[in-house]
């Protein structure tokens, strides 16, 4: 693996948590939604009643696939921090840290640093040639 595509797990497994929160938001619109029909019509034995149990059900799911994440994410930022520390050059770690563990862009990047995107570009390329990527990555 990479250097670039270690320091980007951090951003792709940011990402995976908040679709699922968007999925669990979505779930509970559709649980507060239901309603139950009666009617004189015989039911299915097999099949299952409770569009709300269901949802609740998947919310529960999602919010333990959450939690796991989470703790995954809290680690993997965890380790990349000890590995951006070993970069002796501040300027390099700043960088890194804004783009890997703060998510920002290129362009919010130039500006808290103060460098227009193209030298930003260069120290990037530069930054990332200095980082030790671990053997035993996620």
């Amino acid at each position: 693996m990479t250097a670039k595509e270690y320091l980007g797990q951090a951003y792709r497994l940011d990402h995976r948590i908040n679709s699922k929160l968007e999925q669990i938001a979505s779930l509970n619109e559709l649980a507060t939604k239901c309603t139950y029909t009666l009617t004189g019509m015989p039911r299915n034995p097999n099949r299952s009643t409770s569009t709300m149990a269901d949802a609740i059900a998947k919310i529960i799911d999602l919010q333990a696939e959450i939690n796991r994440d989470i703790d995954r994410l809290v680690n993997l930022k965890r380790e990349m921090v000890r590995i951006i520390k070993a970069v002796d050059n501040t300027e390099y770690q700043t960088l890194l840290e804004l783009r890997y563990l703060c998510f920002k862009t290129w362009e919010q990047i130039a500006v808290d640093m103060g460098y227009n995107v193209r030298h930003v570009y260069r120290l990037h390329g530069e930054a990332v040639e200095s980082i030790v990527v671990p053997q035993t990555s996620h």
